[in-house]
């Protein structure tokens, strides 16, 4: 089977999923990107895994900023991407996957309706993330629906609402949205419990470490968090840090949140290498995940990767799927202050039983590899080509 995947930008996670596809089709996978708003070390890294069948385009022109950071559906972005069309008729791929609906999914519907052949769409958005769209996406939505073959979805959520839009559940698989997760979990191993202890020292050498990722913006829900930390820790814990890494529009609103609020055990380290990240998530005892809202934080599977339990937003599309209450960690609302509160009680209070916990988040990521997500995304392309059995 000959796959051609067109996607704007992706990340380092998706590299390893590409890489088990390619294998899947015989070495006949080809992905399609945008040089300019992709990471150079990403581009270096799906060089090396599909050589010269990954290809990445310049010149995008654009109606709307170049990277979206506020909620769902809040901007509207109209890209047309130079050469996005032809790269596709020379592949000649059986059949085409797409990123979403809107982006450069346009260029695989285009191919979709003038030559016919299938499309399959990755699909990550939720009830809830959809709960303010406007009507004209959601008429778009069901207009493209009628070209597409087959759906890949995040997981549960994901997938109710695509069946929600008019997609029937027989052609959505689940699966394709996994973190970089045997990368990670071998990059903790790697590091020293010198390396670790280091750090903490740096933090205060506290005995406890919440440890929170993300990129600084209003969404990401922080200032929550930071309000109800400031609850926690003066009303029942002076011996905890909370870590955040991450950078980002709210870093100076944050930075002078923690001062005003004379929060001396919340450490705000900034941007940290993606490489490097491994370090953070070995030296904490565990994760915590405030979002108000996103399709499926990729944070969250790769801190369980590495070890930790996590306390995770029901605003999290990826919930139902990787936390399990008291088993590996617990869900809470980061609108609701004494939520917060509650849960990091509940952790503080399990200090002792979190490494089992840790163990038991290593086991349910397990099920959530690139193997996994190659494979949902490989079964949708059959289904659209109509070669496996619904």
């Amino acid at each position: 089977m000959h796959i051609a995947y067109i996607g704007r930008s992706f990340l380092d996670y998706r590299v390893p999923v590409f890489d088990v596809l390619n294998r899947m089709t015989n070495g006949e996978l080809h992905v399609i990107y945008g040089k300019e708003v992709t990471p150079c070390r990403v581009q270096k890294k799906i060089s090396a895994v599909l050589g010269s069948q990954g290809i990445g385009l310049e010149g995008e022109k654009r109606i709307g900023p170049k990277v979206l950071s506020g909620y769902a559906n809040e901007t509207l972005r109209i890209v047309y991407q130079p050469g996005a069309l032809s790269a596709l008729k020379r592949i000649k791929p059986d059949v085409v996957v797409g990123d979403g609906f809107f982006q450069w999914t346009a260029f695989a519907l285009a191919y979709r309706i003038l030559y016919g052949i299938p499309l399959v769409v990755c699909y990550e958005r939720t009830a809830y993330t959809e709960r303010k769209a406007q009507w004209y996406r959601s008429v778009y939505r069901n207009l493209v629906l009628k070209f597409v073959g087959a759906m890949s979805c995040n997981g549960k959520l994901s997938k109710e609402y695509a069946q929600s839009l008019g997609m029937d559940s027989r052609r959505i698989t689940t699966g394709h949205m996994v973190a970089d997760t045997d990368n990670l979990k071998q990059r903790t191993a790697e590091i020293s419990n010198a390396q670790c202890q280091d750090l903490r020292a740096s933090w205060g050498a506290p005995k406890m470490v919440f440890l929170s990722v993300g990129r600084l913006v209003a969404l990401k829900g922080f200032s929550h968090l930071l309000e109800g930390w400031s609850k926690f820790s003066g009303a029942y814990d002076g011996t905890s840090a909370l870590v955040i890494v991450g950078s980002g529009p709210e870093y100076a609103a944050l930075h002078e949140l923690i001062k005003r609020m004379t929060l001396k055990s919340v450490h705000l380290v900034g941007d940290v290498d993606y490489d490097q990240i491994a370090t953070y998530y070995a030296s904490a005892d565990i994760f915590v995940m405030p979002t108000l809202e996103d399709n499926w934080s990729l944070v969250v599977p790769e801190a369980m990767a590495c070890g930790l339990p996590v306390i995770c937003s029901i605003y999290n599309g990826c919930w139902p799927e990787l936390v399990q209450e008291g088993r590996n960690g617990w869900v809470f609302d980061p609108l609701q202050r004494d939520s917060i509160v509650r849960t990091l009680t509940k952790a503080l209070s399990s200090v002792d039983d979190l490494p089992r916990m840790g163990s038991e988040s290593r086991s349910i990521v397990a099920n959530h590899t690139p193997e996994h997500a190659a494979k949902a995304i490989w079964d949708a392309c059959k289904i659209a080509l109509g070669t496996k059995h619904l």
